[in-house]
């Protein structure tokens, strides 16, 4: 083992960073192989591997990473989480799935990554329209990474005194610098819309600003900063390229759709002869949206005391979502 790992094996130990605690020492493993030393290379693998299965799941005791002070400020606008589903509890399209297990697996090795002059994806934005499980995307990546997910509300992050929302953006980048977690800018155009757009102001443009310079900033935590929005289209350029990744989300297709309504009407089945009347009713949903139908159904079964799924009720469910988009669509 170099010196360097060795100070960065303590570092880590010191720091509570048990992800980065084992990445160092797999690469001392695979050093150990490349040298000859094939049992000690193994052996160490081994031991890593049990580390990683006692901490699989983070201690019940361990509900929230404390906030860093000063506590009072940020706690306005900022909620904090300890998500327990992952990316196997959600229905994702494969290529969204990849692209996130990618951001995973970076996190994962960030270690790795520095030792060749590399840094793990950091700063992502999630697109598409609402309830597609953008925010739900970003818990699931917190409860992969055993990190908690801090919800930025940016209706409570404006203020009304001049510069102070810049200065409040200050102590949560700051935030982001000292605890590692991950950070959720949910609808993000009301920040980050074009710069010069006629319906603009001052303190918009300025916030902006910011926040294109607090992503330039070095992140010694490795922090993920996820920003999602509905409405790409009107995003700052500059902005967008500070991102990482870019993941567009779409309304599930038929296969998506059965999917993750037999997920949501367990232990109701839903049978192959009922899912051509029912796949219609599905088109152009979100996943939200197919949730709560689906949701509808089950407590309308419960209540009945009924054991098998009607496909004429969940139909139903399915036609009044798609009446009730239909008329929020025309209110626009």
């Amino acid at each position: 083992m170099s010196a360097k790992q060795f100070i960065a094996l303590l570092s880590s130990h010191v720091a509570g960073d048990e992800d980065q605690f084992l990445s160092i020492a797999l690469q001392v493993a695979a050093q150990e192989a490349r040298s000859g030393n094939a049992a000690e290379a193994e052996k160490l693998k081994r031991i890593v591997q049990r580390l990683r299965d006692r901490v699989s799941d983070p201690p019940k005791a361990q509900s929230v990473v404390p906030m860093a002070r000063p506590r009072g400020e940020l706690l306005e606008f900022v909620q904090s989480a300890y998500p327990k589903t992952g990316l196997d509890g959600m229905v994702l399209a494969d290529r969204i799935r990849a692209r996130l297990n990618r951001v995973v697996r970076q996190q994962s090795e960030r270690a790795l990554l520095r030792d060749h002059g590399q840094v793990p994806a950091s700063h992502i934005l999630l697109v598409g329209p609402p309830g597609t499980g953008k925010t739900m995307t970003a818990a699931a990546l917190a409860a992969e990474l055993h990190l908690p997910l801090f919800t930025v509300r940016l209706d409570s992050l404006f203020s009304r005194f001049f510069g102070e929302t810049a200065s409040r953006l200050r102590l949560l980048f700051d935030q982001v610098a000292r605890t590692r977690g991950v950070y959720l800018f949910d609808e993000f155009d009301a920040v980050g819309s074009v710069r010069g757009d006629s319906n603009d102001v001052g303190e918009i443009r300025r916030v902006l600003n910011s926040i294109l310079t607090f992503m330039e900033e070095p992140n010694a935590t490795d922090s993920i900063v996820i920003a999602a929005t509905n409405h790409p289209e009107i995003l700052d350029g500059a902005l967008s390229r500070r991102f990482d990744e870019i993941v567009e989300y779409d309304v599930p297709n038929g296969d998506a759709a059965r999917t993750l309504l037999s997920r949501r009407l367990r232990p109701l089945k839903l049978a192959d002869k009922a899912w051509s009347d029912v796949e219609p009713a599905t088109k152009g949903l979100s996943q939200a949206e197919l949730v709560r139908a689906a949701d509808t159904v089950v407590k309308d079964a419960i209540l009945e005391g009924a054991k098998t799924l009607s496909p004429a009720a969940l139909r139903a469910a399915l036609d009044d979502r798609q009446a009730l988009k239909g008329r929020l669509n025309a209110q626009r």
